[in-house]
């Protein structure tokens, strides 16, 4: 459950930037994870409201935005989304060779509200 330790580093850095900005509560979180971290919405939302529990992210939704794989053509530096359990090129058929495109994980950005 890798979601648990990141819903836990999450609410840490929405509460402390929270207290930076003097702000009373979170309201939400937009988090961006590639498809590849197998990131599971359901598991990750449960955990940020058990972590967020009594802090000024409580009740903070979640809005997550999933990143497909992306591959690079070494032949003609095509980057496309991969297909099914192949590594050619759509365009020209050369070998392509995996990004770190759908491997990322981080808070694009939060919702803040009130005043502590």
């Amino acid at each position: 459950m890798h979601e648990a330790g990141a819903a836990q580093a999450i609410v840490g850095m929405l509460v402390e930037e929270a207290g930076a900005r003097g702000a009373g509560r979170v309201d939400a979180v937009h988090v961006v994870a590639g498809e590849t971290g197998s990131y599971m919405e359901e598991s990750l939302a449960f955990y940020l409201g058990f972590f967020a529990k009594g802090t000024r992210a409580e009740g903070v939704r979640l809005d997550l935005r999933v990143v497909k794989p992306k591959l690079t053509c070494s032949s003609c530096g095509l980057v496309f989304e991969r297909r099914r359990f192949s590594f050619s090129c759509p365009e020209c058929g050369g070998d392509a060779v995996i990004t770190d495109l759908g491997d990322e994980f981080y808070i694009e950005s939060i919702e803040l509200s009130g005043s502590a």
